[in-house]
């Protein structure tokens, strides 16, 4: 199993954040942490682009990105990029399921513009599940109160998940990444 995205991936693996989240679910799976921090669609399409699954066999893929992308790219390019992102896994790891999830939702007030170019870009994401070897997954109501505000402890800084935040992200996907594996 990979996990692929930007700094939200990435921090699964630290201390402090998500690593005793990571260490009790994903590490018995054999799980691999593809995150950067920073990356962008584009960043993540140029290494998979380059070679950095070559020599894995994975039979799940997780894909969660495209927060870095917002305020610098359209929706609909934030999507397309999403998109080709699959398609590289699709034609590099055929024998592979993806799990594409949702972008996560990020800041304090649920109207923001960022809050809405997420719903957006999300709406574009969910099309791409085929539900044969590309699947889809918002679990934004996962982080998210009835208000739609962020639940304590989900987002330390209102974009990263802390420890909290890292078990709602493992508990959410639980029962998908289970499935997905057999």
């Amino acid at each position: 199993m990979l996990f692929v995205g930007d700094s939200i991936t990435d921090f699964f693996g630290r201390a402090g954040r998500g690593r005793d989240v990571w260490m009790r679910d994903f590490a018995p799976l054999k799980a691999a942490n593809f995150g950067i921090s920073g990356d962008t669609t584009q960043d993540v399409l140029w290494r998979m682009r380059n070679g950095e699954l070559a020599g894995f066999q994975a039979k799940l893929i997780i894909l969660m990105l495209g927060t870095n992308n917002i305020g610098r790219n359209a929706n609909a390019d934030i999507a397309a990029g999403n998109a080709a992102i699959v398609a590289e896994f699709r034609k590099r790891q055929p024998q592979a399921k993806v799990l594409l999830l949702g972008v996560f939702p990020r800041g304090a007030d649920p109207a923001s513009p960022a809050r809405a170019a997420i719903r957006e870009i999300n709406a574009e994401l969910a099309k791409l599940a085929d539900g044969t070897s590309v699947h889809y997954l918002d679990i934004a109501s996962a982080f998210l109160d009835g208000e739609g505000k962020l639940r304590d402890g989900a987002m330390v800084d209102g974009l990263h998940p802390g420890p909290a935040g890292y078990a709602m992200w493992s508990d959410a996907i639980r029962s998908t990444v289970w499935r997905l594996m057999k």
